[in-house]
């Protein structure tokens, strides 16, 4: 009874007296929250499969969901064919023609030769007769012009012959190669958006929240899942604007909380330079102590603390 009673006068006397006794040791309220991984698509589409529920663990590059991907399959095999048409105009143009073709012409040309050949037997004749004067000198002008003509078609002939054995010209080529580039190009750019259908999970940790379900349609960038890593927890809390500058990053607090370990420390790692919830007045010497600061700190790892569960911290000593 003596010990409440002296409790109690030293109190009354703290409360009177200023300096008496010792200062209480402030508590800064707050709560834990996480840092969450929110998991979406790239692209626009319905949901097909959803392979994991509110609470699970998964592993990283686990599973998690796939969209419907009819239209990107579609695109990889039209992509594909292009990529068979550019490939076999670019080997056509790199080898010159076929070799049917190439007969067609060597047999045009055997021709020309012997027409050429008959011609040239004919003006001979011809001149012989006109050496001793038994046709007209117009038989000889007709035979040899014959002659000229049938030699012109042997001479293009052999140059067709030689072009066809020859590759396209090196401009041709070119386009060619840079039409089968970009053909290529758009296959992986198809590949990609179908293996953009199928989700995997970027980190290890829980399956907190799922957002929709198999079968709706899900936005590009809209999270369908969120996930907590393993020790992605932290403190937010608020410090009174008259004891802002004696705290610094790094410096620990100790926390409290229902049903927590005792002696759990946290260090801060985050405090805001502009006061947060500060009252539309003029700060004057009253009103300033209504300004607070969010400041966040770290939550050592194995703390069994939940993302929304209220904490007291005080300074450590």
């Amino acid at each position: 009874m003596l010990d409440t009673i002296l409790a109690w006068i030293s109190a009354l006397l703290a409360a009177i007296i200023p300096g008496y006794g010792d200062a209480p040791v402030p508590h800064y309220s707050g709560y834990v929250e996480g840092e969450y991984v929110y998991v979406a698509p790239s692209v626009t589409g319905r949901i097909k499969t959803l392979a994991v529920v509110e609470g699970d663990t998964v592993k990283a590059d686990q599973f998690l969901f796939d969209m419907d991907s009819t239209k990107q399959q579609a695109a990889v095999r039209a992509a594909e064919a292009k990529i068979g048409t550019a490939s076999a105009n670019l080997n056509n143009l790199e080898t010159g023609s076929r070799d049917p073709e190439i007969e067609v012409i060597k047999a045009s040309l055997e021709q020309a030769i012997a027409h050429r050949n008959l011609a040239e037997s004919a003006l001979k004749r011809t001149e012989d007769l006109f050496a001793r004067e038994i046709v007209a000198q117009a038989k000889v002008d007709v035979d040899r012009a014959a002659l000229e003509e049938a030699e012109a078609q042997v001479a293009q002939l052999k140059a067709q012959l030689e072009v066809a054995a020859l590759p396209a010209r090196s401009a041709q080529l070119l386009a060619a190669q840079k039409t089968l580039e970009a053909a290529q190009a758009d296959a992986d750019l198809a590949r990609s958006q179908l293996d953009d259908m199928t989700v995997a999970a970027p980190v290890e940790g829980r399956i907190e929240t799922v957002y929709y379900k198999a079968g709706e349609v899900a936005a590009a960038g809209a999270p369908v899942l969120s996930i907590l890593p393993p020790n992605a927890l932290k403190v937010l809390f608020f410090l009174p604007e008259a004891e802002r500058a004696d705290f610094a990053l790094g410096d620990q607090l100790e926390m409290e909380c229902d049903g927590c370990d005792t002696g759990i420390k946290v260090t801060i790692s985050k405090m805001a330079s502009e006061p947060q919830y500060t009252p539309p007045i003029i700060y004057s010497r009253e009103e300033r102590s209504r300004l607070v600061f969010r400041a966040e700190a770290r939550i050592p790892a194995g703390a069994t603390l939940l993302p929304g569960q209220p904490v007291s911290l005080r300074r450590v000593k």
